[in-house]
């Protein structure tokens, strides 16, 4: 079990890095459309795309990532208790 959350901790870890390099990659026109820019859209664009239907769209700025980068720390919160 322990193997198991330390994993998940890691790909959560991981995940979160990925979704700072799309939130960075939006500052740069055309990055999206790169090859690597492809792959990580692959990889964040599934996630993201059930919590736009809130709308979290201020002052032309979206706040997605944001929510979803905190509900991965609360999770990874939450994985840490179960270790302990």
């Amino acid at each position: 079990m322990v193997l198991v959350i330390l994993v998940s901790l890691r790909l959560i870890q991981v995940y979160s890095y990925i979704l700072f390099i799309y939130a960075i990659m939006s500052w740069f026109p055309g990055a999206y459309e790169t090859k690597l820019g492809q792959i990580i859209v692959g990889l964040v664009e599934p996630l993201l795309t059930p919590f736009k239907k809130f709308r979290l769209v201020f002052a032309g700025l979206d706040f997605t990532i944001f929510l979803v980068m905190f509900l991965l720390n609360r999770l990874s919160a939450f994985l840490i208790s179960l270790l302990q």
